[in-house]
């Protein structure tokens, strides 16, 4: 036990970060880290020996965050105002705070795929390989969602609003 212990406890930042970038909510994200130490250390024994611990942690609780989106579903998003506000800033730079507010404002506007891939790359620095791994998808479905959140996060930042796409027949 104390091996696994040793294995996984250099992930937990990495988990804990991925997990409020999900939720926004400090409580959820570390229950939701909690949950996914819990999966690995209960199914240790189903874990390819050869297989990427990092991705095979950020499958199960990208796993667990999309069973509790499922579950939720029917009580709308939690996110509110009061997450944008408890972002930590720089107090050298009072427009920071104005610039983080919406970056988080337009990953909302993304579909959850666009915004996981984009975190995994972004914020963990996750390899396509990598990422791929952890959401099941071929490397180039991976580069294309990023490109495709990227440019969506991009315009949203530029004006403010998401962009819509119209049915053309």
């Amino acid at each position: 036990m104390e091996e696994i212990a040793t294995l996984l406890e250099p992930h937990i930042p990495a988990l804990r970060r991925y997990a409020w970038a999900l939720l926004r909510d400090d409580d959820m994200a570390d229950d939701l880290v909690q949950d996914t130490l819990e999966r690995a250390i209960s199914r240790w024994h189903s874990r390819r020996r050869d297989g990427d611990l990092k991705a095979w942690l950020f499958t199960i609780e990208r796993n667990l965050f999309l069973n509790l989106l499922r579950q939720r579903t029917s009580r709308g998003p939690h996110v509110g105002e009061e997450a944008l506000e408890n972002v930590a800033l720089d107090a050298g730079h009072p427009d920071a705070a104005l610039g983080a507010r919406d970056v988080l404002a337009g990953l909302d506007t993304l579909p959850e795929e666009q915004r996981s891939v984009l975190l995994l790359v972004g914020v963990e620095d996750l390899s396509y390989d990598e990422v791929a791994k952890v959401l099941d998808v071929p490397v180039g479905t991976v580069m294309s969602r990023l490109s495709r959140g990227r440019e969506k996060l991009r315009q949203y930042m530029e004006t403010g609003r998401a962009m819509v796409l119209r049915r053309v027949k």
